[in-house]
């Protein structure tokens, strides 16, 4: 995590916030801005935690608000200590700690033993812009709360960054979900995420959705999601890359010869230029003869779709992953419009339309043709052809991108019962 001190802005400051709000020194709602009341809120950190009092968010003040933000802390047992006692010291559940620590036994334990204690709070925020430091952290908190779910690291990005991907279940029926392709549509990752650990937490707490117990769900399926496949981007649009970075000094010569979009709010590419989602080989010379008739010849914030098909390394690392999962079906969410794109061309996999109307039934969005100026070349349009099988473009929420966090409530409720669908769906396709 960077150091950022008063007068800094952006996704870092949020996260920032979010760690001293949790924590209690901080009142106010996150806004991004590192004014006077977050740095007093720093000092009072610093002088809680015994660190040197400057009021500048370092390396020992992002220490200090780790477990606030990851959602756990290491408690080291001591003389006469019981769980009951831990876990009401932190403000925890027993059932949560025993998932946390799956060998630890739930009466008598060895003084010494080192446990990690999930906080009372979700670990994944809905009210701030998100990052991959975020997401990252978030990613951390999730593994330390429930061990049965898997990370992996299947590629990078341009920048070098890991684009993760997360497992949970272990059923036979495989499916793959992703989001922001588009740096913009970054509203997508926390959606994601947020029914991620829904299903993570309905497994640990045996619970259930729908009337069907998401142990079922976890024995009968895996999910694998890519929660951020264009961190890079996403990082652009959101204020967490450096201005004084070359990539972000890259963007900003891009951007110059596209004046008409603004900067960085309308940034859908990855950091070089290339967007993502028209770089799959699925008619990639059709989308690239749309693309250049409408100026989009050249690195560009959105449409460009490179000089060959998967030159976009977010893109090559999607594509290799799926070859190699075959999943049967899968979401890639983007925003905005309230639709479900459900065929490419004149493949229609099997059930997948009445799939789609099912999904229209719990949501409300309205399953829909791509617009042929948008039909080639996307991440859905190579699966569907690649492997006739379900694969959905799902469009969240409406307005002008990036969405405003204001919407994300309702667009999560929208999105639970599509999001499940995905899964339990499949058993009538």
């Amino acid at each position: 995590m960077r150091t950022i001190r008063e007068g800094d802005r952006g996704a870092t400051v949020e996260i920032l916030q979010l760690g001293l709000h949790r924590a209690g020194l901080l009142q106010s709602a996150a806004d991004g801005v590192f004014g006077a009341q977050t740095t007093a809120a720093v000092y009072a950190l610093q002088n809680a935690q015994a660190l040197q009092k400057d009021g500048i968010a370092g390396a020992q003040s992002w220490a200090a608000l780790y477990a606030w933000l990851a959602g756990y802390i290491v408690h080291t047992v001591l003389p006469g200590e019981t769980i009951s006692g831990i876990t009401g010291q932190h403000g925890s559940d027993l059932k949560a700690l025993l998932t946390a620590n799956p060998h630890v036994p739930s009466k008598e334990i060895l003084v010494g033993t080192e446990l990690k204690v999930p906080l009372n709070f979700p670990v994944v925020p809905t009210n701030i812009r998100w990052s991959f430091d975020l997401l990252t952290l978030v990613i951390e908190g999730l593994r330390a709360r429930y061990p049965f779910i898997e990370v992996e690291i299947p590629g990078k990005s341009t920048m070098g960054r890991p684009i993760y991907l997360l497992r949970i279940g272990t059923g036979k029926t495989k499916v793959g979900y992703n989001a922001a392709h588009h740096a913009n549509e970054w509203i997508t990752t926390p959606i994601v995420m947020k029914f991620f650990e829904r299903f993570a937490n309905g497994v640990a707490q045996e619970g259930s959705i729908g009337g069907v117990e998401w142990q079922r769900i976890y024995n009968d399926y895996t999910l694998e999601l890519v929660p951020m496949v264009n961190p890079d981007g996403v990082d652009l649009v959101t204020g967490a890359l450096a201005e004084a970075t070359p990539q972000y000094q890259g963007a900003v010569h891009i951007a110059s010869h596209f004046p008409q979009i603004p900067f960085p709010e309308g940034w859908k590419a990855n950091i070089v230029g290339i967007d993502p989602n028209l770089s799959y080989p699925a008619s990639w010379e059709s989308a690239k003869k749309i693309k250049h008739t409408q100026g989009y010849d050249r690195p560009a914030p959105r449409d460009y779709v490179g000089m060959a098909p998967l030159e976009a390394q977010e893109s090559a690392v999607m594509h290799e992953l799926t070859l190699a999962r075959k999943y049967q079906l899968t979401l890639s969410y983007h925003s905005q419009g309230k639709l479900i794109y459900w065929k490419y061309k004149d493949f229609e996999p099997k059930g997948s339309h009445a799939l789609a109307q099912r999904m229209q039934g719990v949501s409300g969005y309205l399953p829909s043709i791509t617009p042929v100026a948008s039909a080639n070349a996307g991440y859905k349009d190579w699966f569907i052809q690649h492997f006739d099988r379900p694969g959905y473009t799902i469009e969240v929420g409406s307005g002008v991108n990036p969405l405003p966090l204001s919407q994300f409530d309702a667009i999560y409720q929208d999105n639970v019962g599509i999001l499940l669908l995905g899964m339990i769906g499949l058993d009538d396709v």
